[in-house]
């Protein structure tokens, strides 16, 4: 029997999990998923995310993989996974990966978009998907404030404790690239606006710390300027709040490719699956 390494892209409303990661009392993106896999497997199953989203966050475009001796083909994974899991976790796509790829070690990057509402009042639809920052906004501040971390930079000012093994003095330490740091306003509505990020790479509410602080610098408390300070300081009691989890969404994740041009022509290349 051949072992093959099967991966799926995954869509998921947070909002009733404690986060990805399989925990022993609380349920959880990754056991739901595996549950599901070894039902249909007969077997047990440990299925790799590209990521560990926190309790309450979303995604459309989790990868995760998973290795297994079923014969049971893609599009059988695809149909059988989707008729038994919760209508708020769905998969996208199943195919069968190279043996030695995995979803966590081989990203190279990754998409997050996070919403806001700043309008007085909130529609009930949108409030388990958007924070709501009620109040004067100033865009321009934020926007300028935004080009202070684009590129690489120490973003211990907005690193949460237990981000990683501060012990360990290999590695890159709180250093991140960050190709794409913007905003934008939606058509449908003056009051809704997103953040995306495109990065090499996250730490531990890394998003939702920035932009709890550049929420901040929008409602005119700090200047962009005082927000490039504080990137500086790498000190994360100089930074502003945690934004709330439900306004964070795990866009894409990125892997090598020869064919699609990175977000940044300096940076690597990278394609969604």
């Amino acid at each position: 029997m051949t072992r093959r390494n099967i991966r799926l892209l995954i869509a998921y409303d947070g909002n009733n999990y404690s986060g990805w990661q399989r925990q022993k009392n609380a349920p959880t993106i990754q056991a739901t998923i595996e549950d599901s896999l070894e039902v249909m497997t007969n077997g047990d199953v440990t299925l790799n995310g590209a990521g560990r989203t926190d309790a309450g966050v979303h995604a459309v475009g989790m990868v995760a993989n998973f290795t297994t001796f079923s014969t049971i083909q893609c599009n059988g994974f695809l149909n059988g996974l989707n008729s038994i899991l919760p209508k708020d976790i769905r998969v996208l796509n199943v195919d069968e990966a190279r043996s030695d790829f995995h979803s966590r070690y081989n990203a190279t990057g990754k998409t997050y978009r996070y919403t806001i509402f700043t309008g007085t009042i909130q529609l009930p639809t949108e409030r388990l998907y958007s924070a709501h920052y009620q109040g004067h906004f100033d865009n321009k501040a934020v926007s300028q404030a935004l080009n202070h971390i684009k590129g690489t930079h120490d973003f211990t000012s907005f690193e949460a404790s237990g981000s990683r093994d501060l012990s360990l003095k290999s590695g890159r330490g709180a250093v991140r690239t960050l190709f794409q740091a913007d905003i934008f306003p939606h058509a449908h509505n003056n009051d809704t606006w997103t953040f995306s990020f495109t990065g090499d790479g996250f730490l531990r509410h890394m998003v939702r710390n920035l932009v709890g602080t550049l929420m901040e610098a929008g409602s005119n408390k700090i200047s962009p300027v005082q927000f490039k300070d504080i990137l500086h300081k790498l000190d994360r009691d100089n930074a502003g709040p945690t934004a709330p989890a439900h306004g964070l969404v795990l866009d894409k994740v990125y892997y090598k490719s020869l064919h699609r041009k990175s977000p940044d022509p300096k940076g690597p290349v990278l394609v969604a699956p």
